[in-house]
């Protein structure tokens, strides 16, 4: 099972990675959009986040389920976010900075709130 969370683990990084990603090739371009990489990346960074809380729960494992809370909420609020704009031509410099700020933010907290969901140790 851990082989299978660490592998979970992984894709996680690889969706954070297009997401983030898709936000960045985008800073010095003057009309930001909703790309592909954000919308598929977003969506990896949900399916496989769950997956690795159910992987842990399975395992016995320590969750924080308050960190989880606020992890998936920021999640699903980057997602809500590309989905409404993903088929505008362009999305408003604001709402552009708050997917790229809240995905940050996720980072952040998953790095340095203690307790981890998704530590691998």
């Amino acid at each position: 099972m851990d082989i299978l969370r660490e592998i979970v683990l992984v894709v996680h990084f690889i969706g954070l990675a297009s997401l983030f990603g898709g936000f960045f090739v985008q800073m010095t371009a003057r009309e930001k959009v909703i790309n592909n990489a954000m919308f598929h990346g977003v969506l990896v960074q949900l399916v496989t986040g769950i997956l690795l809380v159910g992987l842990r729960e399975m395992q016995g494992l320590e969750v924080d389920q308050v960190k989880v809370a606020v992890k998936l909420v920021l999640t699903l609020v980057i997602a809500v976010l590309i989905v409404i704009n993903r088929k505008k031509a362009t999305v408003a410099l604001p709402v552009w900075a708050i997917i790229g700020g809240l995905t940050l933010l996720n980072i952040v907290i998953a790095v340095l709130w203690t307790g981890g969901a998704v530590d691998p140790t």
